[in-house]
This record gives structure tokens, sequence and C-alpha cells, in this order.
């Protein structure tokens, strides 16, 4: 065995390399993930989101590049969550203005990062549809209600085993959050529209 060295020295030499990459990969989906976070934030507080998406989606872009060769490390858990943060920021971004959702090929995201950020939408509408809540306007939050209620009947399609996608935890946790905005929007309309009636007879008297 005279090669022994030689082919010891050529896998470790790989297996370096990919090492390296994967630290590289590691820190450039801290970065999508940061960036997809403070996009959610920005949403919810009413900032700006633009930039910091041509941020993510290039960062997107450049990590894609370097895991040509590894695309087992493409699909791997370490970069699928940032992915998966990702998504979940455009499609809502989508649903907030009222356009169609991003395709998951024209997004370069893999199908299961994209359909886990998708459920993950549920409970940012959730908090948007709380907020109208708390504002006095059950309607508007009824229409968030809607979104949620097309978002799960969606998700709800997908019975693979976890092995293939581990969506099972996040549709329940979306049928969770749906029940729970339906009885609030439930109560809100009711209280509001009893209300009204009681504001009526209270003029009719006087």
């Amino acid at each position: 065995m005279k090669n022994l060295d030689d082919v010891a020295n050529t896998i470790e030499a790989r297996l370096e390399e990919k090492y390296q990459v994967r630290e590289v990969a590691i820190k450039s989906a801290r970065v999508i993930t940061r960036l997809s976070g403070s996009i959610v934030h920005a949403i919810h507080s009413g900032g700006e989101t633009s930039l910091m998406m041509h941020e993510a989606i290039d960062e997107t872009h450049r990590l894609r590049s370097l895991l040509d060769a590894y695309p087992e490390l493409w699909h791997s858990g370490l970069v699928e969550g940032a992915l998966q943060e990702l998504a979940e920021a455009v499609i809502l971004i989508a649903l907030l203005d009222d356009r169609d959702i991003p395709d998951p090929d024209d997004m370069g995201i893999p199908v299961n990062a994209y359909l886990l950020g998708l459920a993950d939408t549920v409970g940012e509408l959730r908090r948007f549809a709380l907020e109208k809540l708390r504002e006095g306007r059950p309607e508007e939050s009824a229409k968030y209600l809607d979104i949620m209620e097309e978002i799960f009947q969606m998700i709800m399609m997908f019975d693979y085993p976890d092995a293939l996608i581990s969506i099972r935890r996040k549709q329940d946790i979306a049928r969770s959050l749906l029940e729970k905005t339906r009885g609030d929007v439930a109560v809100a309309i009711n209280s509001a529209r009893l209300q009204k009636k009681i504001d009526s007879l209270s003029q009719n008297l006087h």
C-alpha cells in the first residue's frame, strides 16, 4: 500500500476544504437570519425594509454560489433555518402588500425552507390581527384572519414524514394560532355590534 499516504492526503485536503466552506456558510447563514429578523421587526414597526431585503437576498445568492459544489450543505439544517427566515420575511411583505406570494424557484430557495417559512407567517399575521383588535378595528383584523385561513389550508395539504420535511409541528402551531385568532376576532366583532345597538338605543331614549 505505497499510495496510502497519498490517498490520506487527498481525503484530508478535500475534508479541510469542505470544513472551511462550512464555516463560511455558517457565518453567512447567521447574517441572513439576522437580516430576516430585522426585516420582520421593521414590518411590524412600520420601518423601511427594502435595503435590508436587498442585503439578505444578495447574501443568499453569495451563499448559494459558495455551496454549488456542496449541495448537501445547501440543503442542511444549518442553512435551511436561515432560508426559512428569509422566506417568511419575503412572503409576509407580499401578503401585506396584497401581492401574489413569490415562487420558491424564483427566490432560489429550497421548497422545504420555503414551506416552513410560509407556515411561520401565520404567527406574524396573528400579531397584525391582534394589533387591529387593540385599535378597535375588528373588521380589518378579520382580513388577516382570512389570510391565515388560506395559508393554513395550504400547508395542511402536505402530509409527509418528518424525514422528508418537518412540517407537522408547524401545522399544529398554525392550527392553534388560527383557532385563538378566530375566537378573538369573533368576540371583538360581536362586542362591537352589541355596542352599536346599545349606542343606538341610548340615542333613541334621548
